[in-house]
C-alpha cells in the first residue's frame, strides 16, 4: 500500500530556495545595519579624538553652538568639515572603484587606472612649482583629471566604439608620461615648493574646511545617485561584450557613462584630498566578500558606504599619533599588505 504524504518534490524544492533566499536577504540587512552603525560610531568617535580630547557631552553642546568657546571652534572649524571630506571622499573613491571594476572587468582596476591621477597630479605640480594660481588648485587638478580621462578615450576609440584593451594601455601610456613630467618638475624645484607637491600627490585632509567641500561635494553626491542608477548597465557589460550586445546594450555608450560617471568621483576625491590610493581598489572588493554577490545594484551603493568608513578610519588613525600623517599613506600602509593578500588569492 502507497502512503501519500501530501508534499511533492516540486513544491519541497520550491520552499526550500524561498527559505535559502530569505536567509540571504536578512544577513544582507544585517551587514547593512552594522556598517550604517559603524559609521555613525566612527563619526562620533573622530569628533572626540584629536590633540585635544572632547568627551561626548561636550560634543553635544558644541553641535547644539553652547558650552566652551574652544570646543566650537574645534568641532565646527576643524573635525566637522574633515570628518565629512573623509566620508564625501572614501564614497566617491569607492564608487568609482565598484564601476571601473564592473565595467572593465578587472578586479584590480582603480579609480586612477585611466590616468586620472596622473593628470590631477601634474596640473598641481606645475602650480606648485610655477607659484601661480595656487587657490586654484582644487578646481584645477579636478580640470586636469576630467581632460586626462578624455584623452585616454580619444585613445581608445576604435570603429566599434570605446575598446577596453585600449582604454587600459592608453591610461597606462598617459600616467607614465605624466608622471616623468611630474618628477622631472620636482627636482628642479626647491625644497619648500617640493614639500608641499608631495603632501597633495600623498593624498591629506590636514585643514580641508567647509570651503573643499561646498566646492565638491555636491557633483560627487550627484555621481554617486547617478552611478547607482547604471548599475543595471554595469551588471550586464560586466557579463562580457557578446552579451551585451546580445540584450541591446550600446557598448561605447555604455562605457562612455559609467567611465566618466567614475572620473567625475575620482576627480571630485582628488580636488578635496589629492591622490588616495587602495580605497577604490580594495573596499569593492570587501563588499563583493562580505555580501557574496556581485550585483552592482547592491554592490554600488555598499562600496559608497564602505569607502566612507574606510577613509575615515585611516583619517582618525592618522591623528593619533604626536605627528599627524598624510591619511594616503595611512591608506597604503593598511592597503598594499592587502593588495598583496588579494594578488595570493588570485593565483590559486
Amino acid at each position: 500500500m502507497t502512503v501519500e504524504t501530501g508534499v511533492r518534490p516540486v513544491e519541497t524544492s520550491r520552499s526550500l530556495d524561498s527559505l535559502k533566499s530569505h536567509n540571504s536577504s536578512r544577513k544582507t540587512q544585517l551587514i547593512i545595519i552594522i556598517i550604517c552603525v559603524t559609521l555613525l560610531l566612527t563619526f562620533f568617535v573622530s569628533l572626540s579624538s584629536g590633540s585635544v580630547s572632547l568627551t561626548f557631552t561636550e560634543i553635544y553642546q558644541a553641535l547644539r553652538g553652547e558650552g566652551a568657546q574652544i570646543n566650537q571652534v574645534i568641532i565646527w572649524d576643524l573635525r566637522l568639515p574633515r570628518i565629512l571630506a573623509a566620508f564625501v571622499v572614501g564614497a566617491a573613491l569607492g564608487t568609482s572603484g565598484a564601476l571601473l571594476q564592473g565595467m572593465l572587468r578587472n578586479a584590480l582596476a582603480t579609480p586612477f587606472l585611466l590616468g586620472i591621477s596622473a593628470g590631477a597630479g601634474l596640473v598641481v605640480v606645475v602650480l606648485i612649482t610655477l607659484n601661480v594660481f595656487l587657490y586654484m588648485i582644487p578646481l584645477a587638478s579636478w580640470l586636469g583629471a576630467i581632460l586626462t580621462t578624455a584623452l585616454v578615450y580619444s585613445l581608445a576609440r576604435t570603429g566599434n566604439g570605446i575598446g577596453v584593451e585600449r582604454l587600459i594601455l592608453g591610461g597606462v601610456a598617459v600616467s607614465s608620461l605624466f608622471g616623468a613630467i611630474q618628477t622631472t618638475l620636482l627636482l628642479l624645484s626647491d625644497d619648500g615648493r617640493i614639500q608641499r607637491a608631495l603632501n597633495w600627490i600623498v593624498g591629506s585632509l590636514n585643514g580641508r574646511g567647509w570651503a573643499e567641500l561646498t566646492l565638491a561635494s555636491p557633483y560627487i553626491l550627484g555621481a554617486i545617485a547617478f552611478a547607482c542608477l547604471l548599475a543595471r548597465f554595469v551588471n550586464v557589460l560586466n557579463l562580457g561584450d557578446d552579451l551585451a550586445v546580445g540584450l541591446g546594450i550600446p557598448l561605447g555608450r555604455s562605457r562612455l557613462l559609467i567611465g566618466g560617471t567614475a572620473t567625475m568621483l575620482a576627480a571630485g576625491a582628488v580636488s578635496i584630498a589629492g591622490l588616495i590610493g587602495f580605497v577604490g581598489l580594495l573596499v569593492p572588493h570587501a563588499m563583493r566578500f562580505l555580501f557574496k554577490s556581485n550585483d552592482y545594484r547592491l554592490l554600488i551603493p555598499m562600496s559608497a558606504l564602505g569607502g566612507a568608513m574606510v577613509l575615515s578610519w585611516a583619517d582618525l588613525i592618522s591623528r593619533i599619533g604626536a605627528v599627524e600623517l598624510p591619511v594616503g599613506a595611512v591608506t597604503a600602509l593598511i592597503g598594499s599588505p592587502l593588495f598583496v593578500w588579494l594578488l595570493y588569492r588570485r593565483s590559486f
